[in-house]
């Protein structure tokens, strides 16, 4: 199986992470994207190629694990990685290369119909795709791979090609670029080709699509894209995903029997209030208005967030307050764990608002609300569900490094409505998250919800990537629009469908798989661990 994702605009080292996670699935997969201004340095890169010092580049310079030189990845070129089985051969690296280089070739032809770019091809003696070989030649395609073996023994690839369609190239005058001295780098617009780069990206993913399977033989090839669209307004985004809004459900519709919750505000439920109440707490259960808190407070539990109530994002589905957030309360972790304390959890879920205003993302706040429960209480297991903290890995470390019992992170939603959805997130990004959660051999769970717009196929390609980077556990709820200022319900998705979301989940390899209508993502958290066990690189779907 041959699994083709368009990912969008991706950091570098988020990127590298996926892939490493991906190295380990049973299914090939492509990715497509684009990287922010990036300088890396390949496993052969001197010193002297860079010409402006290091700290005085306008991008980040990154250390990557494939052959070659120092180079440049910006927005308006196209990178390509795949990471495919390949014959158990010394000699397979360079035929795959090779089969990377064809793909960019046939592709640019593709477009180059009036021959602006002269002749296209491979330069004897300098790896890559060159323009204009009949006159001065300009280098518009890098290639970087490398080859290692995963936990089966199987040969995989790693990493791939760039092509320039309409990137900086000033950018490049900063280094000696793959460390070629004397040889100009262009671009598809540079050297007089007209062409976008989405549709370049489309021909590109086509080309290689075909190589791949030809020296593969899949049974089958799938695509789903999470390409990032412009800052537009909430419905606008929507339609742009390809969801008509006016085709949603009025929030005034009555809902099915199987959403309507009865409210039980017994003893339990008055005294968890009184409990909140009194410490000052923020729970999820409140701020997002779950349609569980009924029945999951009158069982005396509750998911606490920290970090504050105001949220520093606004996605579509959200009923958080996303005002200017207030400076931390350093009381809080104490407080939480005295709640815990009080309400005797042997199972705590720790959720937060999302804080891209503070440098380590809220972190170290949620750190150290995990150590304090350890220490007040350490029977207790914890939770968290965090934001992606910026995709930033340090601050994830702070996470991993308290220990959680399962580390938690939503994806939300299939990849083609995720920037309708999460404009402020993305998908590679929370694939990234999970997948160094799960490379700490943490147990990781991942959550989405349904009704948005999304086909069954979709979900089951979020559930193969989830699987693929190491989740153990999956929740899958319907969404409910919180007022009309929010995303409207495409449809409402039936019990049965739900639980043939969950035997597809199992089936592909996911431990435990939490799936109805009323799904949330601390839903029977705690029977949700007793019934997971981590993934086990060998056996990722």
């Amino acid at each position: 199986m041959l699994r083709r994702r368009h990912l969008g605009r991706v950091a570098f080292l988020e990127a590298n992470d996926l892939q490493r996670a991906l190295l380990h699935s049973r299914d090939d997969y492509l990715l497509l994207m684009e990287h922010p201004p990036t300088y890396t340095k390949g496993i052969r890169t001197l010193n002297e190629h860079f010409l402006v010092p290091e700290g005085e580049l306008d991008a980040v310079v990154v250390d990557a694990d494939r052959g070659g030189d120092v180079t440049y990845h910006g927005p308006g070129q196209i990178v390509a990685w795949a990471i495919v089985t390949v014959a158990d051969d010394p000699s397979a690296g360079k035929k795959h290369v090779t089969s990377l280089e064809d793909a960019v070739i046939a592709t640019v032809q593709h477009f180059d119909v009036d021959g602006w770019l002269g002749q296209v091809g491979r330069l004897e003696g300098f790896p890559g795709v060159w323009a204009r070989l009949d006159e001065i030649p300009h280098k518009i395609a890098a290639v970087g791979v490398r080859t290692e073996r995963d936990e089966q023994g199987r040969r995989r690839t790693l990493h791939g090609v760039a092509l320039n369609v309409n990137v900086d190239l000033a950018a490049f005058n900063a280094i000696v670029p793959c460390g070629i001295v004397g040889k100009p780098v262009g671009s598809l617009t540079s050297l007089g080709l007209e062409v976008s780069l989405r549709d370049v990206e489309d021909q590109l993913d086509l080309e290689l699509t075909s190589r791949l399977s030809l020296e593969n033989s899949y049974a089958s090839v799938e695509r789903a894209s999470a390409t990032w669209t412009s800052e537009r307004p909430l419905l606008r985004r929507l339609r742009k995903a390809g969801v008509n809004p006016e085709d949603g459900l009025s929030i005034h519709e009555r809902k099915p029997e199987w959403l309507r919750i009865p409210a039980h505000m017994g003893n339990e439920y008055q005294s968890l209030r009184t409990l909140t109440e009194d410490l000052r707490l923020v729970t999820v259960c409140e701020e997002a208005g779950c349609p569980n808190i009924f029945e999951c407070w009158s069982q005396g539990t509750a998911t606490f967030m920290v970090n504050g109530e105001r949220c520093t994002r606004a996605c579509g589905f959200c009923l958080v307050d996303t005002r200017k957030p207030m400076p931390l309360d350093p009381t809080e972790p104490d407080r939480v764990a005295e709640a815990v304390v009080r309400l005797n959890l042997s199972h705590a879920v720790i959720t937060c608002v999302a804080r891209d205003d503070l440098d380590d993302g809220g972190a170290g706040a949620i750190a150290a609300t995990i150590r304090a429960i350890r220490e007040r209480k350490p029977g207790t297991s914890v939770e968290v569900l965090t934001s992606d903290l910026k995709g930033d890995p340090e601050a994830l470390r702070l996470l991993i490094d308290a220990s959680p019992d399962v580390l938690s992170h939503n994806v939300e939603t299939v990849a083609r409505l995720q920037h309708a959805v999460r404009p402020s997130a993305g998908y590679a990004r929370s694939l990234a998250v999970l997948a160094r959660s799960a490379k700490a051999g943490i147990t990781t769970k991942s959550g989405l919800m349904v009704g948005l717009g999304e086909n069954a196929d979709e979900v089951e390609e979020v559930l193969v990537d989830m699987a693929s980077v190491g989740v153990s556990i999956a929740t899958i709820g319907q969404y409910l629009r919180p007022s009309e200022h929010h995303l409207p319900v495409a449809r409402w998705w039936t019990p049965d469908e739900f639980e043939q979301l969950a035997q597809v989940g199992r089936s592909l390899g996911l431990s435990h798989v939490q799936s109805s209508p009323l799904t949330r993502s601390s839903y029977h958290a705690r029977e949700a661990l007793a019934a997971s066990t981590p993934v086990s690189v060998s056996l990722r779907r």
